[in-house]
């Protein structure tokens, strides 16, 4: 609550913020945009010169109602009105490219494909022949059946993450940067934050740092929830001559999530969907996962990839249930997880945001998600208690 967060007790010093938000990307900005617009003090404190310098910074960019379990499609859905809105409020452009998305199946995904069908119904069934009438590049023979998504859309991260750092400070809102926490303490009913070279006092700290967030529960005393970062590898390739692919196509991935790619002009977007396991760190591409990808794709598509420009790779980091995280800790009042995010997290983030902030300020979840049957519950870290 933003009056409790201001009411520390005589063992500790008045804090200096209502909030601290520990995590400069895409998670971390929105939350504290948002708090900030709720009418609370926040600082927000990312451990890079840059922000937004991990998994942020390295998304695909896309917009998939389809993509993930039930509540991360409807934070997905809740989060369109956010983006729409954003233009005015924020002062950017357009933030969605309308980009339509192919899912394709060979024989043994066949099941999976009909299984997304059943849950998505804005998914439109397509014939094989008409999948190779969107992306002609299929290779004929591959898809069994496919289905395609034709509201989904491609992201301008950079402009999203931008607006809400030109939210945040707007509402009075303070950035830290190159601030790495190592100290989380309680101070009276709040807590002490630390980093080399200096610290504060704030009422309520929020964990938004992604792979990081288990460690910094740690060392606030808390549980950790047993998040586990996973790698992603991503390439852009050279389109060769004659190809017949549309550079505005579709983002095209086979039913059970082993590649994707998405036309990006003259090139082509590649990613063999990996998930190796990783430590927090500054995620690097290695070079098998990149001709997996490539391999993976040439046999999908009459491509014949062989050229990257370059590549990358960042952290995506699910809970165990492999949906977010969103709320207090059971155990340390005034602690927040806004984590777990995984591949979801541009396309979430402005839902996550204001569920957070309803969380904190005591309004709970927004109607608009519990209208689509999302409670406290399904997000709550509680739910991984013994």
């Amino acid at each position: 609550m933003a009056g409790a967060a201001r009411g520390l007790s005589s063992a500790g010093p008045a804090p200096s913020f209502d909030i601290a938000v520990i995590g400069g990307g895409i998670a971390g900005v929105s939350a504290a945009c948002e708090l900030a617009a709720a009418g609370l003090v926040v600082m927000l404190l990312e451990q890079e010169e840059q922000l937004a310098h991990h998994t942020t910074g390295r998304s695909a960019a896309v917009f998939l109602e389809s993509y993930g379990p039930p509540p991360v499609r409807a934070l997905t859905a809740a989060s369109r009105s956010d983006y729409a809105a954003a233009p005015e409020r924020f002062g950017t452009g357009p933030l969605l490219e309308a980009r339509t998305a192919l899912w394709v199946a060979p024989a043994r995904q066949a099941s999976l494909l009909d299984a997304l069908m059943g849950e998505v119904g804005t998914l439109q069934p397509l014939t094989p022949s008409a999948a190779l009438e969107h992306c002609p590049v299929l290779r004929p023979g591959y898809p069994v059946a496919a289905a395609l998504e034709p509201d989904a859309a491609v992201i301008d991260v950079l402009a999203l993450h931008q607006g809400f750092v030109r939210g945040l400070v707007g509402a009075g809102g303070s950035i830290l940067r190159a601030t790495r926490v190592t100290a989380i303490q309680r101070s009276g009913s709040g807590w002490r934050l630390g980093w080399p070279g200096g610290e504060v006092t704030v009422g309520s700290v929020v964990l938004a740092a992604g792979a990081w967030c288990d460690e910094l529960a740690v060392c606030a005393g808390a549980r950790p929830l047993g998040l586990r970062p996973l790698r992603r590898t991503l390439a852009t390739c050279r389109v060769p001559a004659g190809a017949d692919l549309d550079p505005e196509g579709p983002l095209v991935s086979d039913a059970a999530h082993t590649w994707y790619f998405k036309p990006e002009g003259p090139n082509v977007l590649v990613s063999p969907a990996d998930e190796t396991p990783s430590p927090p760190c500054d995620a690097q591409s290695e070079e098998a996962d990149v001709a997996l990808g490539i391999e993976r794709v040439n046999g999908a598509t009459t491509l014949g990839l062989r050229s990257v420009l370059s590549a990358w790779a960042g952290l995506r980091t699910f809970a165990p249930d492999r949906v977010p995280v969103v709320g207090e800790d059971p155990s340390c009042s005034g602690l927040y997880w806004l984590a777990g995010q995984g591949g979801y997290g541009i396309q979430t983030a402005p839902a996550m945001a204001r569920c957070l902030t309803g969380l904190v300020t005591g309004a709970g979840l927004p109607a608009d998600l519990t209208a689509r049957g999302v409670t406290e519950r399904d997000l709550s870290p509680g739910r991984f208690a013994a």
